[in-house]
């Protein structure tokens, strides 16, 4: 079964430039690409005040869109079909998720100048945390002209096992070989156990499967700037977040540590549904071995 990349499309540069990432992706990956293309996202029905008679003329407005966009996928690597929606709501969301089987969805980095891309972009993240699926946020700066191979995994000490959603993802580490840096932010002091507890909490996780990742610890007060920090000392094409399942992917870009770094990272973010790791099983006895 082909893997699936569900990409935001526009006739803009940031969402132009993150459908090329994606195809790039994509073909990587021997899957294929869906261009989604929505006028806005939202939690609520916004006809449900202004009647469907709205909606039908706001179809009829979407054949050039719809046009357009297969002239833009017709110029794709991969083989690409394009949906169109008025509105993202969380049926749509469900519907487009149940159909295509995405393994992840794709975002331009949106501009926070303008509050009306990321009024979208958080609609947009919140949905998508729904369903636990992972996103890709590609900043113009990006280069788009080669699936990433060398990567950092930004990771704490707590154990985590990846949402089904993220499971495929593992392929896309595989084909980047042995290139992979794990890093540890510790504030205010240096914390060998702790970067220790993060590569064991990474490999356990199967998220680099048989890679044994470089290990590299940094001292930030601010995680924020931590992890920008192993950004500039490591150069990766690609920096691996994860997320919780307490957490809330709809504070993306605003107010939370990853918004910081989605904000500022000059290279893709790629953010990974969590869960908590299986509990390990405890041996006893005289010879018990030492984990």
């Amino acid at each position: 079964m082909l893997l699936t990349i569900v990409a935001f499309a526009g006739f803009y540069e940031s969402a132009r430039h993150a459908v090329h990432y994606a195809d790039i992706l994509a073909e990587a990956l021997h899957g294929r690409l869906v261009l989604l293309h929505v006028n806005r996202a939202s939690l609520y029905d916004p006809y449900a005040l202004v009647g469907e008679g709205y909606h039908t003329v706001e179809l009829s407005h979407e054949a050039n869109t719809a046009s357009a966009l297969y002239r833009q996928a017709e110029a794709l690597r991969t083989p690409t079909t394009v949906e169109i929606a008025t509105d993202l709501l969380p049926a749509v969301a469900q519907d487009v998720a149940e159909r295509h089987r995405p393994t992840l969805f794709v975002l331009g980095q949106p501009d926070l100048n303008h509050p009306s891309a990321a009024s979208v972009a958080m609609s947009c993240a919140e949905l998508l945390r729904a369903g636990h699926y992972p996103l890709l946020v590609v900043p113009m700066r990006a280069p788009a002209t080669r699936a990433p191979h060398r990567m950092l995994i930004a990771a704490d000490r707590e154990p985590f096992a990846l949402a089904p959603a993220a499971q495929p993802l593992c392929q896309l580490l595989a084909q980047a070989g042995a290139d992979v840096v794990v890093a540890h932010v510790s504030s205010g002091v240096e914390d060998d156990a702790g970067c220790g507890a993060a590569l064991r909490a990474v490999q356990a996780s199967g998220l680099v499967g048989d890679i044994t990742p470089e290990l590299r610890g940094y001292e930030y007060s601010n995680y924020c700037e931590g992890v920008l920090a192993a950004v500039q000392d490591t150069q990766p094409d690609l920096v691996v977040m994860l997320a919780r399942k307490r957490s809330f992917l709809g504070e993306l870009f605003h107010r939370s540590v990853t918004a910081r770094v989605l904000a500022r990272c000059p290279v893709p973010v790629l953010v990974l549904p969590t869960g908590a790791a299986a509990p390990r099983a405890v041996a006893h006895g005289r010879n018990a071995a030492i984990a």
